[in-house]
């Protein structure tokens, strides 16, 4: 068997790609943006402030947390959904890479 596209990548590529591709929802980014301004909660608030069914909502939320973004804890019968700082950080940090290199280039391409 041939490897896949994404054998050609690195690790980290990789990891970034799925990250992005969690990120290319507008519902996963509200989502985000309101676990931002909450700190923490459970699915059935996320459903009362967006226009979403709750398995909608419940499945952006697994692939947030597939992504690396959000963890949740269970809390009886409940899960209680926050920001994953480490999956923030790597963001941040592919980010803090193009920032720094565009400040030391400051010159006009193509």
């Amino acid at each position: 068997m041939g490897a896949t596209k994404t054998d050609h990548f690195t690790a980290e590529q990789n990891e970034l790609a799925v990250i992005a591709k969690a990120l290319g929802h507008p519902a996963r980014i509200a989502i985000m943006e309101y676990l931002i301004k909450v700190d923490t909660c459970i699915c059935g608030d996320i459903v009362n402030e967006l226009p979403l069914a709750q398995p909608t909502v419940s499945q952006h939320l697994k692939e947030l947390k597939n992504a690396g973004l959000i963890k949740g804890n269970i809390e009886g019968t409940a899960i209680c959904y926050c920001i994953n700082e480490p999956g923030i950080e790597k963001i941040r940090g592919f980010f803090q890479h193009i920032t720094d290199h565009l400040d030391k280039k400051r010159k006009e391409c193509c």
